[in-house]
């Protein structure tokens, strides 16, 4: 049986790291990036998109901000992959370091639009699918929630806390609800820069393993080798 892995979120290199390591149990896999409209180049002109995909990366077209395009991603996936047998939701939204008073209406339209509501349509899509096949796996991949200190004279990134903490909590909440799911619903956390491989490989371990006592938790990476 072919085995078909969706894997979306955040364009990073723990993004890529999975990619990798998705690539070393299937020949190709579905990826739906969130779009850094955040990011502008000199002039103040949004950066040209990517136009290289490595290979095994089948790019689908994701709009966060509209619940007709998650239903569509899901489709698309199904569709390319034959079936999703494993979801992996990567959330690690980019810094955005500016005072409240200077952000303007538009930036805090993608800030809600693309950070946070997106992941709320495509988790429920995901769920509904699992739900109808009555198997899968459902992982929540995010940094633990911080809390800027601020100071004098300190840029804060105002959007990466807020988003990591909407997605953490939204998360716990799917965790603490899916004992009866017939499919697996996890959360990791703990992966530090620098170890996005390592991590990568322990997150697929982990999935890889198919056991119901994996699900409805956390996992926290260590390089020692422990989690919860």
């Amino acid at each position: 049986m072919t085995r078909g892995i969706l894997i979306a979120g955040n364009d990073s290199s723990l993004f890529s790291a999975a990619g990798a390591e998705a690539l070393k149990r299937v020949e190709s896999f579905s990826s739906a990036i969130i779009p850094n409209r955040f990011t502008v180049s000199e002039g103040g002109a949004l950066p040209p998109p990517k136009t290289e995909t490595p290979a095994g990366f089948i790019p689908l077209t994701w709009n966060p901000s509209s619940p007709i395009s998650a239903r569509t991603l899901v489709l698309a996936a199904e569709n390319r992959l034959k079936q999703i047998n494993d979801a992996i939701l990567i959330c690690l939204p980019p810094a955005v370091f500016k005072n409240a008073e200077s952000l303007t209406p538009e930036e805090i339209e993608i800030l809600i639009n693309d950070q946070i509501k997106g992941w709320f349509f495509l988790i429920r899509e995901l769920a509904l699918y699992f739900s109808r096949t009555g198997s899968g796996s459902l992982s929540f991949v995010t940094p633990e929630p911080s809390v800027n200190s601020g100071g004098k004279n300190t840029q804060t990134d105002i959007l990466g806390p807020s988003a990591t903490a909407s997605f953490h909590s939204f998360t716990q909440g799917i965790l603490s609800t899916s004992a009866n799911e017939p499919y697996r619903v996890m959360g990791f956390t703990g992966c530090e820069a620098g170890a996005e491989a390592e991590f990568a490989a322990w997150l697929f371990k982990i999935i890889d393993e198919d056991t119901r006592k994996n699900s409805g938790r956390w996992h926290k990476y260590s390089k020692l080798g422990f989690f919860r």
